[in-house]
């Protein structure tokens, strides 16, 4: 029987037992609408505030700051374009944002869409060849109409780290400057404050690894995902600091402080929570290392047993589960059929862009060239990976590669 082993828990993860055992209850005995007044409803709001509470510590949040969503995505658009709308009437000029290149489609798109429909100005920010944003390039980028920042934690394709803390330390004190210059020049109660920087991270990637608290990172809006971290799909959520202007973008009822309309999923809003109750320090560094070890095993193993290979993952740039190479001369997606029918599951980048035969738009932004940019495969490792598995896949894809590249027209 063929060994199945799954490398591509960046695209999804599998639902933690702990976390399916939660959800359970609210499919059958608690099932009741959460915004109805009787006990059915009441059984079920009481599982989306232990929820948020559970949220709340997390992120060292208060409870009124969490949206729940449906992903990230929607998350992503309620951040971009429901700040911008809410600004945009109350500036004499066009909202600035500042994103990087790295950016899912889910921040991507959204700034395309205000800055074509000439409700915002966007500038893109380069990132290093390692896949980093400098801080600073950040910093030179933010003009007097700067109204938003968005950077994600982590990359999903590459797995590099993008220095959060540091570029919301900056906004902070850019902020707290225009505001000391301008209570200088005028009283607070005669003309308009200075316009204010908000930041927003896309965390999806980061929350399994890094420090997620919102205080500490200096931001104002962060967008996280439940079934990247062993809890169930169709479920997410936005922090908005209560002194961060919004506009809801899905309306029709008084959900989520009126900031998000919809019957919530009650069942996956408490798997989301149980999920991240999982995530505890303890935990968070065993797995960490245990991935990281496994990590390295499998680069040093792909390195060392096949030529003409590239490793686009900074290691120590980036979260321990992601290792991306180029193998030159073969097709990514020829490689990922390959190992396929080996039973091994792996990524030629963001699943949600899995449609798209354009090279990735990641890498192209950290100069790597076209040609390249199409061999490059995705290795992601989670908790449940094993030793065993890290083993076969580096006993089975030097021959896989070998094959395709023979098969390979010389031109």
């Amino acid at each position: 029987m063929l060994q199945k082993i799954y490398l591509d828990h960046s695209a999804t993860t599998p639902v933690d037992e702990k976390v399916l055992e939660s959800m359970t209850p609210y499919f059958t005995e608690k099932f009741g609408n959460a915004s109805s007044m009787h006990g059915f409803g009441q059984d079920a709001i009481g599982g989306v505030d232990k929820a948020r509470e559970q949220v709340a510590k997390f992120l060292n949040c208060n409870l009124g700051e969490i949206i729940f969503t449906s992903g990230a995505t929607e998350a992503d658009n309620l951040a971009i374009k429901g700040v911008i709308r809410a600004v945009h009437k109350r500036l004499d000029v066009k909202p600035h944002i500042i994103i990087s290149l790295l950016e899912h489609e889910a921040i991507l798109q959204p700034c395309a869409e205000l800055e074509r429909d000439g409700v915002a100005e966007v500038t893109y920010v380069k990132p290093q060849a390692n896949g980093v944003i400098d801080a600073e390039d950040v910093k030179k980028a933010i003009r007097e109409n700067t109204v938003l920042v968005s950077i994600m934690y982590v990359n999903s394709e590459v797995g590099s780290i993008q220095p959060i803390g540091k570029i919301g330390k900056i906004i902070a004190e850019i902020n707290e400057q225009k505001l000391i210059e301008w209570k200088k020049e005028k009283k607070p109660n005669q003309g308009k404050p200075p316009i204010r920087i908000y930041f927003h991270t896309d965390a999806v990637q980061a929350v399994n690894f890094l420090t997620c608290n919102v205080k500490r990172l200096h931001v104002d809006l962060f967008s996280l995902s439940g079934h990247k971290i062993y809890g169930p799909k169709g479920v997410g959520l936005l922090y908005k600091n209560k002194e961060v202007p919004l506009i809801a973008q899905q309306v029709g009822g008084h959900h989520e402080n009126n900031f998000r309309s919809g019957t919530l999923n009650v069942p996956s809003i408490v798997g989301l929570g149980q999920a991240i109750e999982n995530l505890t320090e303890e935990t968070g560094v065993q797995n960490n290392e245990k991935i990281s070890k496994l990590r390295d095993l499998l680069v040093e193993g792909v390195m060392k047993n096949i030529k003409e290979v590239i490793l686009n993952t900074d290691r120590e740039n980036a979260v321990p589960s992601h290792a991306h190479f180029s193998f030159l001369g073969v097709e990514g997606e020829s490689i990922l059929i390959g190992l396929d029918l080996e039973g091994v599951a792996v990524s030629t980048g963001s699943a949600c862009a899995s449609g798209s035969l354009k090279p990735s738009h990641v890498l192209l932004a950290m100069g790597i060239k076209k040609e390249i940019a199409h061999n490059s495969i995705r290795f992601t490792l989670g908790k449940f990976t094993t030793r065993e598995e890290i083993l076969r896949v580096i006993e089975i894809l030097p021959p896989v590669i070998e094959r395709l590249r023979r098969m390979a027209p010389k031109l």
